[in-house]
């Protein structure tokens, strides 16, 4: 997408991080946008600052898109008020650190319906909207580089993120098929300072259970602390907004961010085309090595 002017960007999980950094650029380039969040009195915070950054219209909906209902109830709203939608990023995105076995079923469930299941609600809806259309658009979904390859401690996350980048990647292959004029693309970061440390702050009603011992376990003590250590020592912010916003202009499929992840990957890739068992003391040697 070279041309942003006045065309439509839906943004969502855009009251912190990623998408309130998404919705600086497509400010500043003249779009009009629609911001999804489930904290909606932080979301509305978002509104005077594009404003002053030079969105041509910006509205607000509050919505929790793990629920389809919802995610029909935002397409609608958007489509009421604009018209058209030329951009789609899928950004919302929830973590919750901890041993795969361990963990809550509602953990799970929460991370599948957030992280994977939102991507497929907004898709299945919006594509069709921009093959009617008939005009070049695009959608780029968070993934995060834990979509390109595996480690321990966040066995829901790094799951469903690989799905997140299946699906784009044969979604993409069927668009192609198609001869349709959407791009697709893949943001997959490594950490960076952003709120994924407080996904407990966006937990909807129906995933909580104070009773249940695990959390107020070790395991998840830990976990959480984990989880804000790593994401505090993450690359700063600031500059990933434009980098997204650069590869759009270009319809750039993978945007990967961080070098230090490439001998990971690159190993991860050779074990299966050589047919070799995963092996953790290799990976954390190449974890050593990207370090440095």
């Amino acid at each position: 997408m070279k041309d942003f002017q006045g065309r439509v960007a839906l943004i969502t999980g855009a009251a912190y991080g990623f998408g309130k950094e998404f919705v600086k650029q497509a400010a500043q380039r003249g779009m009009k946008i629609a911001a999804v969040d489930i904290m909606g009195e932080e979301l509305e915070k978002v509104v005077p600052m594009a404003k002053e950054l030079g969105a041509e219209d910006i509205f607000t909906i509050t919505a929790d898109v793990g629920i389809y209902e919802e995610t029909e109830k935002v397409v609608a709203a958007v489509m009421e008020k604009y018209g058209q939608i030329d951009l789609l990023m899928n950004n919302a995105g929830v973590a919750v650190p901890g041993n795969g076995i361990n963990l809550p079923l509602r953990d799970w469930e929460w991370i599948v319906q957030t992280n994977l299941m939102s991507h497929i609600y907004f898709m299945r809806q919006v594509i069709p909207i921009m093959l009617k259309q008939g005009t070049h658009c695009n959608i780029m979904n968070t993934c995060s580089v834990a979509g390109v390859l595996n480690f321990v401690g966040m066995v829901p996350y790094y799951t469903t993120k690989h799905a997140a980048v299946a699906l784009a990647e044969s979604t993409n292959y069927e668009l192609q098929a198609m001869g349709a004029d959407i791009a697709m693309g893949v943001f997959c970061p490594g950490y960076v300072q952003t709120n994924l440390d407080h996904s407990e702050w966006y937990r909807p009603e129906r995933y909580k259970d104070p009773t249940d011992p695990y959390y107020s376990s070790e395991e998840f003590a830990k976990g959480q602390a984990e989880a804000k250590h790593v994401i505090e020592t993450g690359y700063p912010l600031e500059g990933f907004g434009a980098k997204v916003f650069a590869a759009i202009e270009e319809d750039q499929f993978y945007v990967l961010t961080h070098e230090i992840y490439d001998g990971m990957i690159q190993l991860q890739t050779m074990e299966k085309v050589k047919r070799t068992n995963p092996n953790l003391g290799q990976l954390l040697a190449a974890i050593k090595a990207g370090k440095k």
